[in-house]
């Protein structure tokens, strides 16, 4: 049997398969779960770190039952997973003494909830990890280590909005664009559905540790072909942020409950048209009334441009489904995940573009970690690499380092046939060559996470380069080719062969031009995202 968890940057949600049923039930966890009307089972994402030293800490609605997310303490975190493997992390305060990393943040949240779930699961071994599909390799990497570490016998990883079309127990074949809308992301699937060949097996997407490197399905399993993804670092976090910006230009002060207020009256406005909290400040002993309608909630939208950055994600993503023959009318369904994805503004939106009988948003909440148990219970999946990588070069003209892409994003893998590049040496008597590969993100942008009174905080920082991970820069793993004879410049020395196996390894082979000699032969460099 097998168990699903959607760690999402508000809340996780975790699934098992009830094999009485044949269907997928949403585990509540005693203590950490919060439970709402109309609502699944859902754990807030929230992490009080109590003794570092002891790895003790106070995780999910227990948090919220204790009132320490009320007090601006900095041992309270929330939003943590959006820090995770980014390449740029600003300041984390010292908790007794102990420097603190998102990653260890998120390593003590999911060690503290996955141990609770083993309880409560009792003999499931097998563990599925939904990822958001911009997420970099490092966040992938680190997410099956903690996993691994609790010794699930396998695990395995699939992006959020593909699991979200198999959650929503669609079938036959359909082309369904997914968005999932969550606190931390935004991301856009195209997603097809088709019926694969009898024998086909069932892949992972991520094997830490089994009996084999796949698995063969006794019925015949459907096929989830990832067609095209886009995604941005924006959710429902932001849109909180924003309100309460809002709520400062009326003499409101920012503060743990000033956010946790803004939020309630975002929810409440997915069901009311107005709503209203209060504010009492114990120190000033003052009195704020916070209320908003829906109408002032989507002005406050319009002026944070969050409709033209909905028209910028679906606009890239159906640009890469029309370079593969579909195009907007072809979409059979939209589906739409993440708490954040019931504001009634950006349902109509999405209404507006592909009319009401396509629209599915009944299963916000828990789409994603069920349909994640689809991937365990017989379901195979061709995708395609979610980032573009290239190798470093020197820039003479620019006299800086640049990246020449070699793999694109959207590269099918397992590859038939491989990408060449011929390389020469730069110095006299050159000994070897030496490649860095890089994972390249989206250009223009990067994105800092820091902590800033008492709150995480995410910010868009310009540029005129791709946001870069190198992905082999260490000692020892940089050098392919060692040269005998020495290499000159002037004349071509190496080829080299590029190619991505079924488990997303990237592997080369070197052959020295100049001797004929294979110096490597389909070796394993580093694994893609």
């Amino acid at each position: 049997m097998a168990i699903a968890v959607d760690f999402g940057t508000s809340n996780t949600v975790i699934a098992r398969w009830n094999p009485a049923t044949e269907s997928p039930e949403t585990l509540t966890l005693p203590g950490l779960s919060l439970q709402l009307d109309r609502v699944p089972p859902l754990v807030p994402s929230l992490i009080y770190v109590e003794k570092p030293q002891a790895n003790e800490v106070i995780v999910g609605q227990a948090v919220r039952d204790r009132g320490l997310d009320i007090a601006a303490d900095p041992r309270f975190f929330a939003n943590i997973k959006r820090g995770i493997g980014m390449p740029l992390q600003g300041f984390l305060p010292d908790i007794d003494g102990q420097a603190l990393t998102f990653e260890q943040l998120g390593e003590w949240f999911l060690r503290s909830l996955l141990t609770q779930v083993r309880q409560v699961a009792g003999d499931d071994d097998n563990l599925v990890l939904t990822v958001p599909v911009d997420s970099f390799e490092t966040y992938r990497l680190w997410l099956g280590d903690v996993a691994t570490a609790l010794e699930f016998q396998e695990v395995r990883l699939i992006d959020e909005p593909t699991a979200a079309a198999l959650g929503y127990g669609l079938t036959g074949e359909q082309t369904l664009l997914v968005l999932d809308f969550g606190g931390g992301t935004l991301d856009w699937s195209l997603v097809r559905l088709v019926a694969p060949a009898q024998k086909q097996s069932v892949g992972f997407l991520l094997k830490w540790r089994g009996q084999g490197a796949e698995q063969t399905s006794a019925q015949k399993p459907e096929v989830a072909r990832v067609l095209a993804k886009a995604g941005e670092n924006l959710g429902g976090a932001d849109l909180d942020q924003w309100l309460v910006a809002h709520f400062q230009t009326q003499g409101v002060p920012d503060g743990p409950v000033v956010q946790r207020l803004a939020e309630r009256l975002k929810i409440a406005l997915s069901t009311q048209t107005e709503a209203a909290e209060a504010y009492f400040d114990d120190e000033t002993f003052d009195t704020y009334n916070l209320a908003l309608t829906r109408d002032q909630f989507e002005a406050i939208l319009t002026q944070n441009q969050f409709f033209e950055r909905l028209e910028k994600g679906l606009t890239q993503v159906l640009q890469q489904g029309q370079r593969q023959g579909i195009d907007q009318d072809a979409i059979d369904a939209v589906l739409l995940v993440g708490g954040t994805a019931q504001i009634p503004a950006l349902q109509r939106w999405v209404t507006e573009r592909f009319g009401a009988e396509k629209v599915r948003c009944d299963r916000p909440f828990e789409a994603v970690a069920q349909g994640a148990l689809q991937v365990a219970q017989g379901l195979a999946i061709e995708d395609f690499l979610y980032h573009s990588y290239g190798i470093r070069y020197w820039d003479r003209r620019n006299n800086r380092h640049g990246w020449h892409s070699i793999l694109p994003q959207g590269q099918p893998y397992p590859m038939s046939a491989p990408v060449e590049l011929t390389l020469g040496a730069s110095v006299e008597k050159q000994p070897s060559i030496e490649l860095i590969i890089g994972e390249l993100g989206a250009a223009s942008t990067q994105t800092e996470v820091y902590f800033e009174n008492g709150r995480l905080v995410t910010r868009q920082l310009g540029g005129d380069a791709p946001s870069v991970q190198p992905l082999n820069d260490r000692d020892g793993a940089r050098t392919i080719a060692q040269l005998d004879p020495p290499g000159f410049p002037g004349s071509d020395r190496v080829r080299v062969l590029f190619r991505v196996d079924r488990d997303r390894l990237l592997r080369i082979t070197v052959e020295d031009i100049l001797t004929g000699n294979t110096l490597l032969d389909n070796e394993a460099v580093v694994r893609l995202s």
